[in-house]
């Protein structure tokens, strides 16, 4: 997030001196996926498809900031000043009362977190499950109290953030470093029914215990599969019948994927990289409330010149960090 310096002449709905936050992705707003809220599948803001287009499918996605190649190779927002393609679509103005801190978080790990709430369906007394206790997995744990879920159920391995999970979301949680079966865990917390819906915010660089992580672990060093998918597997296996799947974690090309349980147990599975143009306003709404402060994910502060030092300790997990500030 940040305040507009200038704006080119397209720009209607912006002045000079607004703050505004900007979702990390690049919208057109008019092709035929922009018109049905599936922002991220944007069809026109994608420069280099020619890199992307053979792992979809012939498919592309919206651009993203800061991200790979792949994803169109724009420049991220970690500098004095960014420009912003199509700024119509994809700056927000941060009403007052809303911090700064607040309104970063709302460009990226809040809306992906609600839209994994929302991708659930979540009905009064619902029980959610949400591996990872990250930036996304805790906005995933508090959009779903938000959404009416009755129980939120975290697991994680690090206690600083099960203690955010508990502190923040009101989250029931579950370390797997000290249980002996996860899936066996959740049926006893639930009556054995299992939790109605299960949120995925972890992805491919998963860790966990017994021999399915150490089967990946090999693979992986024998150059036989990329991702490691622990807490995915769990999830399908923890899911009530009927229940609905929600995948935010990122993954490349998982091995050993448990499709036979979704088809017999009749669940529902959605996934995206997140559409934050369709949340923006909501989100906005619920921050002005005080509904929804994500700022207590800033664990850590540093100048630009630090940078490599705050990415070091967000990678490696160091000193308690969850998110890593940068300030100009």
């Amino acid at each position: 997030m940040g305040v507009i310096e200038e704006i080119g002449p397209e720009v209607k709905r912006l002045a000079k001196g607004d703050r505004v936050v900007v979702p990390s992705f690049i919208v057109c707003g008019q092709c035929w996926y922009c018109q049905h809220s599936l922002y991220s599948l944007c069809d026109n803001t994608h420069p280099k498809p020619e890199l992307q287009a053979p792992l979809l499918g012939g498919h592309t996605t919206a651009g993203i900031y800061g991200y790979t190649h792949a994803f169109g190779g724009y420049a991220g927002a970690h500098a004095q000043y960014v420009r912003v393609p199509f700024a119509d679509n994809d700056c927000f103005k941060v009403p007052d009362g809303v911090a700064d801190d607040t309104a970063l978080f709302l460009s990226d790990a809040a809306p992906t977190g609600y839209m994994g709430a929302d991708f659930c369906n979540i009905q009064p007394g619902d029980t959610v499950a949400v591996w990872g206790c990250g930036g996304v997995g805790l906005m995933a744990q508090q959009s779903a109290r938000l959404m009416g879920a009755e129980r939120v159920i975290a697991i994680d391995r690090f206690p600083e953030r099960l203690q955010m999970a508990r502190e923040h979301a009101g989250s029931e949680t579950i370390d797997y470093t000290a249980v002996d079966s996860v899936l066996e865990t959740l049926m006893e917390m639930t009556g054995g029914r299992g939790p109605d819906a299960c949120i995925d915010a972890v992805g491919m660089e998963a860790h966990g215990t017994g021999p399915q992580y150490a089967y990946d672990r090999v693979k992986q060093a024998l150059r036989l599969e990329t991702d490691r998918g622990q807490a995915l597997r769990e999830a399908v296996m923890a899911c009530r019948k009927g229940g609905t799947l929600s995948v935010l974690g990122v993954y490349g090309l998982i091995d050993k994927f448990p499709m036979g349980a979704i088809m017999n147990k009749g669940m529902t599975v959605r996934s995206a990289q997140q559409h934050g143009q369709a949340y923006m306003d909501r989100l906005l709404s619920h921050a002005q409330k005080g509904e929804l402060n994500p700022a207590y994910l800033a664990t850590h502060r540093f100048s630009l010149e630090e940078a490599p030092r705050g990415y070091d300790m967000f990678k490696h997990k160091t000193d308690g960090c969850v998110r890593a500030v940068f300030a100009p």
